[in-house]
């Protein structure tokens, strides 16, 4: 999710409970997307550092309560405080407390779950495992959320009457709730409508967001990912079209039980592994060249990052 919607979730939520420390929330709320600052370059600069990215250690239930603690602490400091005030002509003085604290992790909370409804998801349970989690159901950043969100925060920041911003607040969450439901909808009907039309080497069946919200990618795949059939749905119109095979691991130009050698290699490379970390179904090519294996590295979904990475062994 964007930004402006990591920040207004908390603060709407906290401004119907009456509490004082709504802003607290909403900083919370938008701490974890910081990494893009002051962390994802270390991933950038160094592939074996691929979890120092966005929607990487930031993004986790540990490492998100240390991110808006420390967030919490220097915006809470009269000079960066101030200097901020000042710029924004507003108020945003909040305090560090225990309490403030707490609040501002309950911001972090809020983002964790609105960017697990996203594509590819977040890694929750960093460190112990960098599995991501994911319900899939919107992708990344959402064109039509992010100008309503906004407008909204708009009208927050304007000197209007109190209950123009409250109706602002609560239509937001509405329209919000009611994207998100219409999403799970489409998504539960489409996989109910394709489902029994799994046959033969495609048994598994998963379906990922477009920016529309009727349209979405459908992956049939066998167990082993090796087999894939991909097409675009249209919920609006119950109709299916676009569908591509994909094949995996493919090999040419030399001996296959190498090439399978060399992927395993290949697999084991910084970079090809921040590829498949952001990535749906990372498929390989490798072909070889009469002295070494070009091995390709590409994702049936458009995927989190770049479309392919291609490395020599």
């Amino acid at each position: 999710m964007d930004l402006f919607t990591h920040f207004l979730v908390p603060y709407i939520i906290l401004y119907a409970l009456k509490s004082k420390n709504k802003l607290a929330g909403a900083f919370g709320g938008i701490s974890p997307d910081f990494d893009t600052i002051f962390i994802a370059w270390i991933g950038i600069l160094s592939p074996n550092f691929f979890i120092f990215s966005h929607r990487g250690i930031t993004h986790s239930f540990i490492f998100g309560f240390v991110t808006s603690t420390i967030f919490l602490y220097v915006i809470s400091r009269k000079q960066v405080n101030e200097f901020i005030g000042n710029l924004i002509r507003r108020d945003i003085s909040v305090k560090f407390t225990k309490t403030t604290v707490a609040i501002a992790y309950f911001g972090v909370l809020t983002h964790l779950f609105l960017d697990y409804l996203t594509t590819l998801g977040i890694p929750l349970f960093f460190p112990f495992s960098i599995t991501r989690y994911a319900l899939n159901l919107y992708q990344s950043l959402d064109a039509l959320t992010i100008v309503i969100a906004l407008v909204v925060l708009i009208i927050i920041y304007l000197k209007v009457d109190t209950k123009y911003k409250k109706a602002a607040m609560a239509i937001f969450m509405i329209i919000l709730i009611s994207f998100g439901g219409v999403r799970a909808y489409e998504k539960i009907n489409i996989m109910d409508h394709e489902t029994p039309t799994l046959y033969g080497n495609y048994s598994e069946l998963d379906v990922y967001p477009t920016n529309d919200m009727f349209v979405w990618n459908v992956v049939k795949h066998n167990p082993d990912n090796t087999s894939f059939a991909v097409s675009v749905y249209n919920g609006w119109y119950n109709n299916q079209y676009n569908l591509n095979y994909y094949s995996s691991p493919l090999i040419t130009g030399g001996d296959y039980n190498s090439g399978l050698k060399a992927i395993k290699i290949a697999d084991s490379y910084p970079s090809v592994k921040q590829f498949k970390w952001n990535s749906f179904f990372a498929l390989e090519n490798a072909s070889y060249n009469g002295n070494s294996w070009d091995v390709t590295y590409y994702d049936v979904v458009k995927s989190y990052t770049k479309s392919n990475v291609t490395v020599t062994v």
